[in-house]
């Protein structure tokens, strides 16, 4: 299975001479990076070498956006890790894998889009039939209806607070802007097949991790968010470059003017991708191929 690769680890920088590479420097005006396995490295941090070439790329003008499924409140530590965000170029986020977009200088949501309560309600009801449990988020909170080892993962992975909600069925009426169906990999991939037949265009529906089945608003995603923020700053599609390794990532890797796969990314990422990078994620990849062809 594609979702088998994103289990697999890099221990040792990976190029190959097939490897997919600029031939000369590209003109960019907005980079948006997923964070896990892309930005951040196994140990879930941005390494100082990243960080340089980050901060290189916004004192340039380029617009830097961290593009990820979780939250606004779990991206605070990489925010303040890169130190950008007091500038207009560090100033948004693309937060719950597209379907927020945040202004950190006006702490403002200037973009939002949410799955209708029904779909919600229809798939809880199908991961509860299949024995999983199901999760929504709100502010700097998980709800969930029980708590087990798929929960406490997520919990822990975004930083933010689990709380168990007996009434959870009923909390879906609000509408959220996304859910998270975590578990077992081959039930995942099962349920995936089941609520992409059942909902249609009703939800996008995808494995961001082996472990995390995500359902997302009609028509959203990274590649969609990033788009309409360029297209807010005035950036044509051909200025934007996008960094990612997973099936998440697939939207922004194929919308953007420049789709860049990390070289540890899924086969299926990196066939889809203009280019893919030297390095993986713990090896400061990003770093090396900003440096590289934009600066």
């Amino acid at each position: 299975m594609l979702y088998v690769a994103a289990l697999t680890k890099h221990l040792l920088p990976v190029y190959s001479s097939s490897m997919k590479l600029p031939e000369h420097k590209l003109r960019v005006r907005l980079i948006a990076l997923d964070l896990d396995d892309t930005t951040l490295n196994s140990e879930l941090m941005i390494t100082p070498k990243t960080v340089a070439a980050l901060q290189a790329a916004a004192a340039r003008g380029i617009y830097v956006v961290l593009c990820s499924g979780r939250a606004e409140n779990a991206m605070l530590k990489y925010v303040r890790t890169l130190d950008i965000a007091g500038s207009d170029q560090g100033r948004y986020l693309i937060s719950m894998n597209g379907a927020s977009v945040f202004d950190m200088h006006k702490r403002l949501i200037m973009y939002s889009r949410k799955v209708s309560a029904d779909v919600l309600r229809l798939a809880y009801r199908e991961a509860q039939s299949a024995g999983l449990a199901a999760e929504v988020y709100s502010g700097d909170t998980i709800f969930a209806p029980v708590q087990n080892e798929w929960t406490r993962r997520d919990a822990e992975l975004s930083g933010l607070k689990l709380q168990i909600v007996d009434t959870f069925a009923e909390i879906l009426k609000h509408g959220f802007s996304k859910m998270i169906i975590p578990g077992d990999p081959e039930k995942l991939l099962e349920l995936q097949d089941k609520l992409r037949a059942e909902l249609g265009t009703s939800a996008v529906i995808f494995t961001s991790k082996p472990y995390f089945l995500e359902v997302l608003p009609p028509e959203c995603g990274k590649g969609e968010a990033v788009l309409w923020l360029a297209g807010e700053l005035g950036i044509p599609r051909e200025e934007t470059m996008a960094f990612g390794d997973s099936m998440n990532d697939e939207s922004m890797i194929k919308s953007a003017g420049y789709g860049v796969a990390m070289v540890n990314g899924l086969d299926y990422i990196k066939n889809i991708a203009d280019f893919v990078t030297r390095q993986d994620n713990n090896h400061d990849g990003i770093a090396d191929f900003i440096t590289e062809y934009v600066l």
